[in-house]
């Protein structure tokens, strides 16, 4: 199963590139006459909000380079019926190697809670597919040769220049079973989202939505020895800003 995850992880990357390669070639007369000598420093939080049960998501980054290589500094954390079940803090090097698409390379780091904590190497792809779909493709290889991918995409509905309804879905799989961290191999997660923001400006927006989790196969079987819930459905409040 670990190599079956490996190779058909790589297989989305490299299908990813084919189709980013002849975009980079067309902008290469750009770069040439492009300069990336200006320095820029963003910060974005996509998710601060507040859920039922007590539960609590923060997503977000930090990026600090030029039109074409940044550093990103990348955090995923979620707080499920009053504990940590997320914990994930990234170090990125982020390349544009197309319009609209990056390369990520780099360390992810959970924070776990009642377990070691561990490293992930990671390389992804993140950019904008057809029909304004943002996708976010990550590989993490990890000690031992575990394996793990995680696939994103969300969609921006403009009701007006002002109200904006945003569905997302977040997949998890993984290589191999893990019970200390409660992961099984294959499919492991979902996550869906639907949040409809008000933006007072570009970069402010409260906004309100639910939000779904479910867990499959041994993950789910994991989370039901220890009594939890395998699929939780959450309203939830907060905001959106950048910096």
């Amino acid at each position: 199963m670990n190599k079956l995850l490996f190779s058909g992880a790589m297989s989305v990357v490299l299908a990813v590139t084919a189709v980013a390669a002849p975009l980079s070639e067309g902008s290469a007369s750009a770069d040439s006459v492009m300069s990336h000598n200006t320095l820029l420093t963003t910060v974005t939080v996509d998710e601060m909000e507040v859920r039922e049960n007590d539960d609590r998501a923060l997503k977000g980054d930090l990026r600090f380079g030029d039109d074409r290589d940044k550093l990103r500094l990348k955090t995923d954390w979620k707080k499920n019926s009053g504990e940590t079940e997320k914990a994930e803090l990234y170090a990125l090097y982020n390349r544009a190697i197309a319009p609209f698409w990056d390369l990520q390379l780099g360390v992810r780091h959970d924070f776990e809670m009642e377990s070691d904590s561990r490293n992930w190497g990671v390389i992804g792809l993140n950019g904008l597919a057809p029909y304004f779909f943002v996708v976010d493709s990550m590989l993490f290889v990890g000690k031992g040769g575990d394996t793990a991918l995680r696939l994103e995409a969300e969609y921006e509905l403009l009701f007006t220049q002002r109200w904006i309804l945003t569905p997302a879905i977040e997949a998890d799989f993984f290589g191999q079973n893990n019970y200390r961290s409660g992961t099984g191999s294959g499919l492991s997660d979902i996550e869906l989202g639907l949040r409809l923001r008000y933006e007072f400006t570009r970069q402010f927006a409260p906004y309100i939505g639910v939000h779904y989790e479910k867990k499959f196969g041994n993950t789910a079987d994991f989370a039901r020895e220890l009594g939890e819930d395998t699929q939780i459905t959450s309203l939830v409040a907060g905001l959106y800003f950048w910096l």
